[in-house]
Formats: structure tokens, C-alpha cells, sequence
């Protein structure tokens, strides 16, 4: 089976300030003085997994484990300290909902803005507007300024924007446990279609049940290590007794 990411002998390290420092000049003077001391963490150690085409994979751990550096990793917006990361495929990351809407500006504004960033032209997004309007189920409130929004509906308009065309990589990080049930299954129903239709899905998710039935294979990540890298219900009974 054809891999579309391969992480080879992968490490993140990050460089912390050992001592805590209230405020940005505060550090800029010490820097000047040579006080600040670091200390490095690792945020990702020595990671070896592939991920094939069309997989649904998830990944597990607590807060702090690792997950969403490795989503970073592939979505390119982090490198690696050492080793190697190969992704094959246009990847469409899922990491913040709506992120970058403005609040000030209309939903309708925030569209073609987020568009714009996507790299879609003025009339890519004309034929797309009507589709993500009707998605995100905001007909009524297009024009409204997005402060206006409650949190539900910025995550809603959000999906319906990145989501809008099919990627060959899709990142999902804990974005669908805002909004109700029934948006939650919609979502959920256009992700599977895009898997039937060939996309690689990564998920970070919480809710084990959510892992449990989307998921063809795990990783339990836990202090930047996989330990464990299989079947879901397996991966989460070897993470839960570990609790």
C-alpha cells in the first residue's frame, strides 16, 4: 500500500526559558545581560510511522503529548529538529476553525478572505459561496459582522470553507466538538466521502467512541513517543490503562 506520509527518525525539540518572565521587555534585558537560561523539551521523540492513502488515522494522548505538533509537522507549518517527514498530497489543515475570520467583517466578507488566503481567485469563490452558505446552514446571518456570531457558527462557517473542495490530506484537530449533534453528523458525513473518494484523514480527537469508529488504525502518543501504533480499540485500551 502507497504511503502518502512517512516520518523517518522524527524529533521536535523546543528551546523553554527555564525561569518564568513576566513581560517582553523584562526578557529582552536579561538577553541583553546573558540571565536567560534554557532548558529543551522535547516535544516529539524519534518518530517512525507511514500513513497510507485513503487511511483514516487517529492519534491519541494527553494534553501535551505531541498530537497536534505532528499535525503542524505535516501540515508544514512546523520542521523538524532532525529526521525526515515526506508528505505526498496537498494537505487542507483543520488545526483552529475559522482562525483567520476577521470579527468586524461579515460572514460573506470573511469567505472571500479566507478564500483569498486559500489561494482561490475572485471567481473560484463566486461558484463556491453559495455551497458554503448552505453548508454552514447561515443564510440568514451572511451579512451579519462575525462578533456577532456565537462560537457554534464561526466553527460551522469555518468547516464549510476548508472543506469546500476535496483535499488529498486532511487534518482534523478537535474542531468537531464545537456545534450540535446534527452539524457534528453532517461533518462527519462529508468526511467520509471524502474518504470513500481517496483522502488521507489524520484525526486528533478526545472522544474515544469518535476514534473507535472513524479510525482504520491509532497512534497513542504519550511524552512525544508513540507507543503504540495498531487498531483502534486496541491503541485505547493500551492508552486508558496507562492512565
Amino acid at each position: 500500500m502507497s504511503y502518502r506520509i512517512k516520518f523517518s527518525n522524527v524529533f521536535v525539540n523546543y528551546r523553554i526559558p527555564s525561569e518564568k518572565i513576566g513581560t517582553f521587555k523584562e526578557y529582552m534585558i536579561k538577553m541583553v545581560q546573558g540571565k536567560i537560561h534554557h532548558r529543551t523539551f522535547a516535544a516529539l521523540q524519534n518518530i517512525n510511522l507511514e500513513i497510507y492513502h485513503g487511511e483514516v488515522f487517529g492519534l491519541i494522548g494527553r494534553n501535551g503529548a505531541g498530537k497536534s505538533t505532528m499535525l503542524k509537522i505535516i501540515a508544514r507549518v512546523l520542521t523538524p529538529s532532525s529526521g525526515r517527514i515526506e508528505v505526498n498530497g496537498n494537505v487542507s489543515p483543520m488545526l483552529e476553525l475559522g482562525a483567520g475570520f476577521h470579527p468586524e467583517l461579515s460572514g460573506r466578507e470573511n469567505i472571500f478572505l479566507n478564500g483569498a488566503l486559500l489561494g482561490f481567485s475572485k471567481h473560484e469563490m463566486d461558484e463556491k459561496f453559495n455551497r458554503i452558505v448552505e453548508f454552514a446552514e447561515l443564510e440568514n446571518f451572511i451579512d451579519a459582522p462575525m462578533r456577532t456570531y456565537s462560537s457554534g457558527m464561526w466553527a460551522r462557517l469555518g468547516f464549510a470553507v476548508a472543506t469546500d473542495s476535496q483535499p488529498e490530506i486532511l487534518l482534523v484537530d478537535e474542531v468537531l466538538a464545537v456545534g450540535d449533534e446534527q452539524f457534528q453528523q453532517k461533518c462527519f458525513e462529508r468526511i467520509e466521502s471524502f474518504q470513500k473518494d481517496g483522502t488521507t484523514i489524520i484525526i486528533v480527537a478526545h472522544n474515544m467512541s469518535t476514534i473507535s469508529q472513524k479510525c482504520d488504525r491509532v497512534c497513542w502518543i504519550d511524552h512525544g513517543e508513540a507507543k503504540f501504533i495498531g487498531l483502534p480499540d486496541e491503541a485505547i485500551q493500551k492508552y486508558r490503562l496507562s492512565q
